[in-house]
């Protein structure tokens, strides 16, 4: 059990890491469906790192001006931790301003979302980064709702058609998309994450003191 400075340590090194380091590391150590697919790109924030916090839902009328079961989701949500979200919602949002706020004075970090937000502007504003399919101003109340938190769920998958997340697997999100980390092997990918992030800085070192490609990819092997 990791204990909660040790989850936050981790947490600040993954930061500095790029996700494609990270599904490198992931393809050498035999787990190369962990990427998630291009839809899910950062629409209020370029990187984020955090332990998967999930909730589900699915597309359903109903009668009345809120969702019980979203509100029980997300006040459960605790420090360093991003909200993942699946449900198949076609048009609306899952996710907007005031559930951000809500789950960051709890200490969010993050959300992923395989559906809609809004509020971008103004999430964008308060630095809280949210990656998802698409945005929308229509909302999910009477349309779709939650029916479940911190139970597996599955996203689209970059090279599969779906990837599942467990509640506490590790998400790390940047520019080119989001990966998925399983949890008993944070530890060792965030390792060899970071080793080839100090490689690639003296890659580049060498090629601004002038150094062939050629030359580097030799020296130092291909990153």
């Amino acid at each position: 059990m990791r204990t909660d400075e040790q989850k936050a340590s981790i947490r600040e090194r993954f930061l500095a890491v790029d996700a494609a380091n990270v599904a490198d590391v992931l393809d050498e150590m035999g787990h190369p469906d962990q990427g998630l697919a291009p839809t899910v790109q950062g629409i209020t924030g370029s990187r984020l790192a955090g332990w998967a916090y999930t909730i589900q839902g699915q597309m359903a009328p109903y009668e009345g001006t809120g969702d019980p079961e979203k509100m029980t989701a997300c006040h459960g949500i605790g420090p360093g931790e991003i909200s993942v979200w699946s449900g198949g919602g076609v048009g609306v949002c899952y996710f907007g301003e005031l559930i951000a706020l809500g789950m960051r004075e709890r200490g969010s970090v993050g959300a992923v979302v395989d559906g809609g937000l809004r509020d971008s502007r103004v999430l964008t504003e308060h630095e809280f980064p949210v990656f998802g399919t698409y945005t929308t101003a229509v909302q999910s109340i009477g349309r779709w709702k939650v029916t479940g938190h911190q139970a597996p769920v599955y996203l689209p998958g970059a090279t599969t058609s779906r990837v599942v997340v467990h509640p506490g697997d590790f998400v790390v999100g940047d520019e080119d998309g989001v990966v998925v980390i399983p949890d008993e092997i944070v530890e060792t990918v965030l390792d060899r994450s970071e080793a080839i992030t100090r490689t690639e800085i003296e890659v580049r070192a060498a090629l601004a003191d002038g150094m062939s490609l050629a030359e580097a990819l030799k020296t130092f092997g291909h990153v």
